[in-house]
């Protein structure tokens, strides 16, 4: 009787691995770039932690890339065919045919920290300001910031320094007099001494900064992935509103710091600024379409539409996702 229940046990376990296995070889493997270890990222992160993604049919790598220039560059190339980024519009003004699904960012989470003895926006003229690199939300912060002071760009010294946590060293060691911190990084600036002074966000100017964007070529063949990446992408925001333990796990993890004050402001920051609806601001695609008509005078030949694609955040509205997701996960 025994050796008849060892070999049920025995194949009861078989078959239970074998179903593991066959349900994740169905599991489509892609890879999701971002570009910073901001909190405007996380809903990749968390989504891939807590087998959102996996709910979908895929299996999501999370690949950081060192600025949005370089995030860029890798969905043009098509490797990852899906990033969290803010420069869309510059790339379909160039000549690639990218667009946004999806955006979480309507205003820059940025606050301006500089070195002791500048105690005045005024004072920043003619300084060196750190930036995540060219053509990246810290540049652009930069003519936001140019526009305030009645300035031009040119009356600063814009000098690409690397992640957060580089850039506030290079401001404690003089390499640059300035920069621009996420929430997130805010509190590492404060603690080790930095000057703050204002939020780029609160100067009442709306930007279309990061947003889930693809290649239009990518969704016509893969039209069934981006859609699965998409609903990940919104149940993962649907539950960092409802689970801050478990989300601020997360965040420890990718953001590479357990202080307690970064992952509570990350979190604060998060419940702040993201839609649970991530629609693109077509009114910041026209801010972007401005800025970069200077340097980009095609700019002025494209309307706001042409850089978003609708349909996929449309079709999950008629199928009643959203509301799906409120219920799910109710707010305490």
């Amino acid at each position: 009787m025994r050796s008849v229940k060892s070999v049920l046990s025995a194949a009861a376990l078989v078959l239970s691995v074998a179903a593991a296995t066959a349900s994740a070889q169905t599991l489509k493997r892609i890879k999701i770039g971002y570009p910073s270890l901001s909190f405007r990222q996380s809903n990749v992160w968390v989504a891939t932690e807590m087998g959102l993604f996996n709910k979908y049919g895929l299996e999501v790598e999370p690949i950081l890339f060192r600025g949005g220039q370089i995030a860029t560059q890798a969905l043009v190339g098509g490797d990852p065919p899906i990033v969290n980024i803010g420069t869309v519009v510059q790339a379909t003004i160039q000549g690639h045919n990218v667009v946004l699904v999806a955006a979480v960012e309507t205003k820059y989470d940025l606050i301006i920290f500089s070195r002791t003895g500048i105690t005045q926006l005024e004072q920043l003229k003619g300084k060196r300001i750190g930036i995540t690199g060219f053509n990246s939300a810290t540049h652009y912060a930069s003519i936001i910031l140019a526009r305030h002071l009645n300035a031009e760009l040119k009356d600063f010294i814009l000098v690409p320094a690397g992640l957060d946590t580089e850039r506030i060293a290079s401001v404690q060691s003089g390499v640059i007099d300035a920069t621009y911190l996420a929430t997130s990084a805010a509190p590492l600036a404060r603690r080790v001494g930095l000057t703050e002074h204002i939020s780029i966000g609160d100067l009442g100017v709306e930007v279309q900064g990061n947003g889930f964007a693809t290649s239009r070529a990518y969704i016509a063949s893969n039209r069934d992935v981006v859609k699965s990446a998409l609903k990940g992408f919104v149940e993962a925001i649907y539950f960092v509103y409802a689970n801050k333990k478990d989300t601020q796990r997360v965040f420890a993890k990718y953001m590479r710091t357990n202080n307690p004050e970064v992952l509570e402001d990350s979190y604060n920051g998060y419940i702040k600024s993201i839609p649970k609806k991530p629609y693109p601001t077509l009114k910041g695609i026209q801010f972007m379409l401005d800025v970069l008509a200077p340097t980009l005078p095609n700019a002025k030949n494209f309307k706001p539409e042409q850089f978003v694609d609708l349909s996929f955040l449309q079709e999950l509205e008629k199928e009643g996702f959203f509301t799906e997701m409120a219920k799910r996960y109710p707010v305490k």
